[in-house]
């Protein structure tokens, strides 16, 4: 299965083709004209060159072509299902080949320079959604065979309150992960959490200065270490930034902490048992809050975990002449002979010998391919500040030869920012805390819920559960739906809005179909299993909107971008609200046209289901 338009360009590239011209330059789109045509070709441009005639001479003789019956009979058959339905087995006729050619196109007109416009036929619409109603996928083909996808996102700091900023990485990431889970891949999200740098040097070193007697800083303590944390999670999260202030303004603290984190990453037994207080708190707290937005991980794994094998991958760069010692530390010259741009080497290993971010990258990606035979991606989504760093990891890994035929892609995000325009933080001037958000947004999801006038049959265990829906596709849908590389403006007030485009707005829609077709079959109204379709001029705009997800979905995943798929979900809620307003459904008299017109509805409602599935957002039963 595939979209309409997809299935045009088979057909109109097969004309192409029958002209001695390339097949893609049959690409057909959705027109950027509504008001003068359903769907464009633009490929007779391109191929006045190849064909050495005018371009509207060429889009003539395709044109000439698809209004052939015989053509579409004999190359193209299988296409036209309602035509089929109907016809003899292995019966062909001039007269059934002139049928089939009438049941596809309704207008076909060259413009301007070459364009070639085309509207297809109502017929061949609603035998494109008898198909795409039966089918599971909605037409959504699949590309991969179970190959492994890792994704990298998160990347919270342990010890650190998460905080507004993380919000995109997590709605990026799992939204990409869903989509290539719809895809066909063994897709798995790694936290890769940041645990082993030389901010927990500047922790443990700030916890020896307050509390010299504790046993993990006594080099001759042999017994067992508490099983519990001597402090609790909000005092790490309270000595952390104290501790990175006193590495900035004392130099002695700051040789004390580089001297831990060489000494952590060593093994020292005391440091060991410290860490893992911090890892276990840090991860309670990680969890609590990402569970919040129904976001979790397959993988639970920090830069620490691929600690016991830096000795083996440090010798084996060398062996294979990829390192240079530089003035004490080891680097990796990453600079490609195609790079137009300066490319500073990676720095590998510090000259005392302490991991690097560079170290911890590549030994990952080296443990992934180890761990993941069929692995083949790695995706990360992190700060669009961290793109250069990314280069250099991955130019490292390829020269290391790593990575052949494993696709290594940064997706990096811009900035969440105030009203001001500058980065989102609290009255206090500090980042604001992830957990203070998501409660934010609850609470004006809620206030928003009771300006709406909800059904009083709604009971407040319910009324909490829908407020927590709209508060997740609040946040969600406002991360997916901007560009993830371009910075955006947190407002919640606009963000939580019923209307314009929004995740509360896509949730009222799919709930407002919901409730349709609840009425519906109670009324004993029913689209059928297998729905015939009855398109008409109140039908049409929506029902070619329904024939798109393929396309969109193919965009989202080719380019990595899921705010594709919240365009086209925001365009199907307007496009069903539009018909809503301007058709009969359940009053229609008409059983043939009602039944279509709830079939156009639970289709309606199953692709804005499935996309925002994908973006990660649930739809309540009620509203």
């Amino acid at each position: 299965m595939t979209s309409l338009a997809q299935k045009l360009s088979t057909i109109v590239g097969a004309a192409f083709e029958a002209l001695d011209l390339p097949h893609e330059l049959g690409a057909v789109r959705v027109s950027d004209r509504p008001d003068l045509a359903q769907f464009q070709c633009n490929g007779a441009m391109a191929a006045a060159k190849l064909a050495r005639k005018n371009p509207r001479e060429v889009a003539q003789g395709v044109v000439d072509v698809l209004e052939d019956p015989l053509f579409i009979s004999d190359n193209l058959s299988s296409l036209f299902y309602p035509i089929l339905h109907n016809a003899k087995s292995g019966q062909k006729n001039a007269n059934q080949a002139i049928t089939m050619q009438a049941a596809l196109f309704k207008t076909l007109e060259i413009a301007g320079p070459g364009f070639i416009n085309f509207n297809v036929t109502d017929d061949f619409i609603a035998g494109h959604l008898s198909v795409v109603s039966g089918d599971d996928r909605l037409g959504i083909p699949q590309s991969a065979n179970g190959e492994t996808v890792v994704l990298d996102y998160g990347g919270m700091n342990v010890a650190k309150a998460m905080h507004v900023g993380h919000l995109r990485s997590l709605a990026i990431g799992d939204c990409l992960k869903r989509m290539m889970r719809v895809a066909g891949y063994d897709a798995l999200g790694d936290i890769h959490m940041g645990d082993w740098g030389l901010q927990m040097g500047q922790i443990i070193s700030a916890f020896e200065i307050a509390h010299p007697g504790w046993p993990y800083f006594d080099p001759g303590f042999e017994g067992d270490y508490p099983a519990d944390a001597p402090f609790s999670y909000d005092e790490l999260e309270e000595i952390y930034p104290r501790a990175a202030q006193g590495c900035k303004d004392d130099p002695e603290r700051l040789d004390a902490a580089r001297k831990a984190t060489m000494e952590l990453q060593d093994g020292r037994r005391g440091y060991l048992a410290l860490w893992q207080h911090f890892i276990d708190l840090s991860l309670t707290d990680i969890k609590a809050n990402i569970a919040r937005l129904g976001v979790d991980f397959e993988i639970w794994n920090g830069e620490a975990c691929v600690n016991y094998l830096i000795p083996e991958i440090t010798a084996d760069l060398a062996a294979r002449g990829v390192t240079e010692d530089s003035e004490g530390a080891v680097v990796i010259p990453v600079v490609r002979p195609e790079d137009k741009k300066e490319m500073p080497p990676l720095l590998f290993k510090k000259s005392d010998g302490a991991a690097t971010y560079g170290t911890t990258d590549v030994a990952t990606i080296y443990d992934r391919i180890k761990t993941y035979p069929k692995i083949a991606k790695m995706i990360y989504e992190t700060d669009l500040r961290q793109n250069l760093h990314f280069e250099q990891v991955f130019c490292a890994a390829e020269k290391a030869g790593y990575v052949d035929g494993i696709e290594l892609k940064h997706i990096g995000h811009g900035t969440v920012n105030g009203p001001d325009g500058k980065p989102f933080k609290t009255r206090e001037g500090k980042a604001m805390k992830f957990s203070d958000m998501v409660t934010a947004v609850m609470a004006k999801a809620e206030e928003r819920l009771a300006e709406a006038n909800l059904d009083e049959t709604i009971g407040i265990e319910e009324r909490g559960e829908i407020a927590r829906m709209v508060a997740v596709a609040t946040l969600k849908f406002t991360e997916l739906s901007n560009q993830a590389h371009m910075d955006y403006i947190f407002d919640i007030d606009r963000m939580t809005q019923f209307e314009g485009k929004t995740g509360p707005y896509l949730l009222y829609q799919a709930v407002r179909i919901k409730s349709l077709l609840r009425k519906a079959e109670a009324q004993g109204f029913e689209a059928g299993e297998t729905p015939h379709f009855v398109i008409g001029d109140e039908d049409r705009s929506l029902a070619l909107l329904l024939t798109e997800l393929p396309d969109h979905f193919e965009a989202a995943m080719k380019h990595y971008t899921p705010h594709v798929l919240c365009e086209y979900a925001y365009t199907l809620a307007q496009g069903f609200s539009s018909f809503y307003g301007n058709c009969h459904i359940l009053s229609e008299e008409n059983a043939g046209v009602r039944a279509s017109r709830l079939a156009l509805c639970a289709l309606t409602y199953r692709q804005l289901e499935f996309v925002l599935n994908v973006l990660g957002i649930d739809i309540p039963e009620r509203m």
